[in-house]
């Protein structure tokens, strides 16, 4: 049994975190901070959880409570002082370590890019034929030079090349390249949907009272402490 300490434990939690073992502890999950030496490496080996079911894919994740994340600190540390600087609540995902081969990674490249290529070629075609940009040119044309247009002319390609200038520019981004340090939109949504994929998922086990929180630990059917 651990001696009698006044320290005080700083914990940060993120939102979801991913780790690729079964047991878990808690410096797999958490950044974690003491002025001893000693009780922060002791606190770090502390398990947290078990996921049972590995090959079960709904069974590989589970929220936890920051107070179960303190009550187990407590029970090695009763007389520390625990400050919790991150999340009240986060989520633990039990990820595979599993990389597809070089020809299942490139056929799903393929396909991501030509779906991505067709939908906006499609989505371009459509909105040019409901508002029939090819007869708005061609009287615009007509109005600057008199003659009628053959289809393709400066105001055409000057379309075109806008179009792709942007596109660039819209989404900051060309291949392994950013136009500028501020993230793109794409990036930008992604995190927002990131963030409310989690605020669901927490809500969701705190509803249905799965969560791994303190006097419920047994209640969450892919974890145990």
């Amino acid at each position: 049994m651990a001696s009698p300490v006044s320290d005080t434990i700083y914990i940060k939690a993120d939102k979801n975190t991913e780790v690729t073992k079964p047991d878990v502890t808690l410096g797999d999950v958490l950044k974690i901070e003491c002025a001893n030496p000693s009780v922060l490496s002791r606190v770090k080996t502390l398990k947290l959880l078990k996921f049972h079911h590995k090959d079960n894919k709904k069974q590989n994740r589970t929220a936890v409570s920051i107070l179960k994340v303190i009550a187990c600190i407590h029970e090695v540390y009763p007389n520390v002082e625990v400050q919790n600087e991150g999340e009240q609540d986060f989520i633990v995902t039990l990820e595979e370590q599993k990389t597809p081969g070089g020809f299942v990674h490139w056929t799903k490249v393929i396909v991501v890019v030509a779906i991505s290529f067709t939908g906006a070629a499609f989505s371009i075609m459509a909105f040019n034929n409901d508002v029939d940009v090819t007869k708005l040119f061609g009287q615009v044309y007509e109005l600057m030079t008199g003659s009628k247009s053959d289809g393709f002319s400066i105001l055409e390609l000057t379309y075109c090349l806008g179009l792709i200038i942007g596109i660039l520019v819209f989404f900051n981004h060309f291949g392994k390249k950013k136009f500028t340090v501020d993230p793109t939109p794409m990036e930008v949504e992604m995190r927002l949907y990131e963030n409310d994929i989690q605020t669901t998922l927490l809500e969701t086990y705190s509803r249905k009272e799965k969560e791994l929180d303190v006097g419920n630990a047994n209640r969450s059917g892919n974890s145990g402490t």
